[in-house]
């Protein structure tokens, strides 16, 4: 479904993605996890087709990312990105004049499990609302592709998991969901894959369940023994 082809990106003297191979089967959902400055949001942003590699590529079903994959693809950035004047009403709107794949129905009902109304404006929102509403006008989108950069930062426990409920009641056979995270553990309940990056580099991509039976590490674990002091203490 998506395919990253020794991907880099460089920005100055920075290289922040480096040589990133890897691919992304529908069926799936994959927690992309490490500390920051790993690359998580930048390798987003170009499976996304809003930045393009300094080299390699990056495919959606078999063509570059671009102008048409985005039609595919959706993208939550950690950023706001909703003009102040608007309400929540408006942010639907909005999305489904830009979307042919935007269900208003599903947007309203996601804002309701979420506790937000169309009436809210989205300048009076506060970090953890805007968080809420960010999700709930992506996963409104019926796309092959959904990637959300750190969608629980700011929001409190009950509504984490209803937002958890939502991901997993969008995954399909014919759908790819990666997911950013610095709460690990959270990962745990809502992915099977896991892509650990560090420093613009893969690192090691697991099978979660697998890791799991297999040698008793769970994703936590996992991401002790990768980013722990001294390059990563075994923990399992």
């Amino acid at each position: 479904m998506l395919k990253s082809e020794a991907v880099t990106k460089v920005f100055g003297s920075q290289t922040a993605v480096d040589q990133v191979s890897l691919t992304l089967e529908a069926g799936h959902i994959y927690a992309m996890l490490g500390p920051n400055g790993s690359g998580k949001t930048t390798w987003m942003k170009m499976a996304a087709g809003l930045s393009k590699p300094t080299s390699g590529r990056i495919l959606f079903k078999g063509e570059p990312v671009g102008v048409k994959s985005r039609a595919s693809i959706a993208y939550m950035s950690t950023e706001p990105y909703f003009y102040p004047w608007m309400t929540l009403k408006d942010v639907g709107l909005y999305y489904q004049d830009f979307f042919a794949d935007f269900s208003m129905a599903r947007y309203q009902e996601l804002l309701k499990r979420c506790d937000l109304t169309e009436g809210l404006k989205t300048k009076a929102l506060s970090s953890g609302m805007m968080a809420k509403a960010k999700i709930a006008v992506t996963l409104a989108r019926d796309a092959s592709v959904w990637m959300l950069d750190e969608p629980f930062n700011g929001i409190d426990l009950v509504a984490r998991d209803r937002i958890k409920e939502a991901i997993i009641e969008a995954a399909a056979p014919d759908k790819v969901l990666v997911l950013s995270s610095h709460l690990v553990e959270e990962m745990e309940a809502i992915a099977d894959k896991g892509i650990f990056l560090r420093k613009g580099q893969l690192v090691k991509e697991v099978d979660i369940e697998t890791e799991r039976v297999e040698t008793g590490c769970s994703i936590a674990d996992e991401y002790r023994q990768i980013y722990g002091a001294q390059g990563g203490t075994e923990v399992c």
